[in-house]
């Protein structure tokens, strides 16, 4: 049933953008996951090299040098590995030791040092804390690991969902998917690889939480729509066509279509938000504008990935190495 269903056309009017360091990129990526020895066996390998994480990364940050779009690349692929564990391990089902990994991890952000009980995973995060301090100011990375914290949060409801076999409304489902999909991180790194000077009265502004709400809805909706085949084939609830199918008793065609319709009408509402904005003063006019110009890249560039990826054809995970 799931092979019959046509993605339909999803509204992008943005242009698309490439870094120049897309191919230095693609073999360094490889070579940072083996290193710190993050895929598990040879199939781990060949999912790792058909999802083609270092695509989405060059598209999404196209203007940034390179070891900045290493250090997103790498971040990218950290979290994509462990959304892996999140959603199609039992890890997914166990809330309270994904917690107890989640400690574990913001603690080595915040600077703890490693133990022969840490995974893999933990010392790559050591290696992404240390380049990026070299890089960020601390202030700055310790609202990087705030949004880090927030994207654990949301893999944790998801678990608890499962665990106890809940099926959320869309509302609650939406909440908890801004977390879990890591858009905020995903924005964040917008800051980092544009070099831009964003203070936190305008980061907390009105203005900025609706950019990047709309921003992560339009992610998250193009991802569900994608994924659709992966997650029902797992058993997961959390995807918005499932979700409109299942609640509003219609087909997963029509359920297809009116998700597609929320995508595109949240395009034009983030193009219409745009616009209204007023301005902040010259300075700041200019880091909004290239902020937003980041946006619009990380929107076309997700699109433009999923035809460049083999990661949502199957329901095989990038499997954690423990030791």
């Amino acid at each position: 049933m799931m092979n019959k269903i046509v993605v339909p056309d999803l509204y992008c009017p943005f242009l698309p953008q490439i870094n120049k360091y897309a191919d230095i990129l693609e073999e360094y990526a490889l070579e940072w996951v083996l290193r710190f020895q993050l895929l598990a066996n040879e199939s781990s390998y060949q999912r790792f090299c058909k999802s083609k994480f270092f695509f989405l990364a060059a598209s999404a940050y196209s203007n940034c040098q390179l070891e900045e779009l290493r250090i997103a690349n790498d971040w990218l692929s950290w979290v994509f590995i462990w959304d892996d564990q999140c959603d199609l391990s039992d890890l997914g089902k166990q809330p309270e030791v994904l917690k107890a990994y989640h400690r574990r991890f913001i603690e080595i952000l915040n600077g703890a040092e490693l133990t022969n009980q840490d995974i893999p995973l933990s010392y790559a995060l050591r290696d992404l804390r240390q380049r990026m301090l070299k890089k960020c100011t601390p202030e700055w990375f310790d609202y990087f690991v705030y949004r880090y914290e927030g994207y654990f949060d949301g893999c944790v409801e998801e678990a608890i969902n499962r665990a106890q076999g809940i099926t959320p409304d869309i509302d609650g489902y939406m909440l908890i998917r801004r977390l879990s999909l890591g858009g905020y991180l995903c924005l964040a790194l917008v800051e980092f690889c544009n070099y831009l000077t964003i203070p936190d009265f305008l980061r907390n502004h009105e203005v900025m939480k609706q950019l990047k709400i709309k921003t992560i809805n339009i992610l998250a909706w193009c991802n569900d729509i994608f994924s659709l085949y992966r997650e029902i084939s797992s058993g997961d609830v959390h995807n918005l066509v499932w979700l409109i199918h299942y609640q509003q008793q219609v087909s997963l065609e029509q359920a297809m279509l009116k998700a597609t319709e929320m995508h595109d009408q949240e395009v034009k509402s983030l193009i219409d938000l745009e616009a209204s904005i007023s301005s902040f003063g010259d300075e700041l006019d200019i880091e909004l504008k290239k902020y937003i110009a980041g946006i619009h890249s990380w929107i076309y560039a997700n699109l433009a990935w999923y035809f460049q990826s083999g990661r949502y054809q199957t329901v095989e995970r990038l499997e954690l190495v423990q030791r």
